[in-house]
């Protein structure tokens, strides 16, 4: 099974650092893709917004935390969801100084040749991707974003919607992947972010 990256932009892959080839390319049958490694950082030091992540918390999307020096584990399983879509299934396992929590997403190849992120065990939240390489590493960064409610999508309007900065690059000295996320609001800024490195390898499922 091609991988989601592989269907929605093949030739972007060419132009990647081939360390992120296992990240990015096709999972074989019978294999997952599982990484380890430390976030220098997690979360948001702006204590106000925790009630709010306490709520997306549950769904598995973000967390109302703030620390350093963090070890996680990130799990890739390709999957056909149930519309018969190829998708990365992913889990991001957090092991925070108060107890461990998980992350859940699937990035999915739509049937028009774009990808979209349904975040949370329910896939409320969908995020629409953009992919683009830059100095051999990925960056994908939100278009639009969408609230699935009552078997509807309804569009978060661009003025208010939260956007969304993902880079993924490889450094060779240390043979480790480079990650990291920011959530930004227009009106509030910086809302959450995470940043770090892992080893990552396609191993027996």
């Amino acid at each position: 099974m091609s991988s989601v990256w592989e269907l929605v932009a093949p030739q972007l892959l060419t132009e990647l650092e081939p360390g992120l080839a296992p990240y990015f390319g096709e999972i074989p049958p019978g294999r997952i893709g599982r990484g380890q490694g430390v976030f220098a950082c997690v979360g948001t030091p702006r204590r106000w917004l925790w009630p709010v992540l306490v709520v997306l918390a549950r769904n598995g999307v973000v967390f109302p935390a703030w620390e350093r020096e963090v070890s996680f584990e990130v799990e890739n399983r390709p999957v056909i969801d149930t519309r018969g879509r190829v998708a990365i299934s992913a889990r991001r396992i957090f092991h925070f100084r108060s107890g461990t929590r998980v992350m859940v997403d699937a990035i999915t190849a739509e049937r028009d040749g774009t990808l979209s992120d349904y975040l949370g065990h329910n896939g409320r939240l969908i995020v629409a991707l953009n992919p683009t390489s830059e100095q051999g590493g990925l960056v994908l960064s939100s278009k639009t974003l969408w609230l699935r409610l009552f078997g509807r999508k309804l569009r978060i309007p661009t003025a208010i919607a939260p956007k969304v900065c993902i880079s993924e690059r490889f450094d060779s000295e240390s043979g480790q992947q480079q990650v990291s996320m920011r959530l930004e609001q227009p009106q509030l800024g910086l809302l959450y972010e995470y940043s770090g490195r892992f080893s990552y390898r396609i191993v027996p499922n």
